[in-house]
């Protein structure tokens, strides 16, 4: 994969990511936390985005959702940490390390 499309697709999974977990949090905070039910909506309307956001990826459907499975493992350790506050140990950052290593490895290794 050349350099460009790989710095798109790696956006694509971030964009995603953001969308997933943002969408998700907001309505977490409707339900679990008595926030208006505009957050909720909101929420929704995100995660439908986010289902969106995918479709942009050039590899087929299987391949992306299972490298995605990586990206969301490695925004919900730096989500954890920058929204709720929650330092990640070295064991959440071995972790999404090896989550990582996997996302690459599916997504962008040379295939003959």
């Amino acid at each position: 994969m050349e350099t460009v499309a790989a710095i798109k697709s790696i956006f694509f999974f971030v964009l995603a990511g953001l969308c997933e977990i943002g969408g998700g949090y907001l309505v977490w905070l409707w339900l679990r936390e008595g926030k208006p039910l505009s957050y909720g909506l909101a929420g929704s309307v995100v995660l439908v985005f986010y289902g969106i956001v995918p479709t942009l990826q050039p590899a087929h459907f299987g391949r992306v959702y299972a490298a995605y499975g990586g990206v969301f493992i490695v925004l919900s350790i730096l989500w954890g940490w920058k929204v709720d506050g929650i330092a990640p140990d070295r064991f959440d950052l071995i972790g999404g390390l090896i989550a990582l290593v996997g996302v690459a490895v599916i997504m962008y290794w040379p295939r003959g």
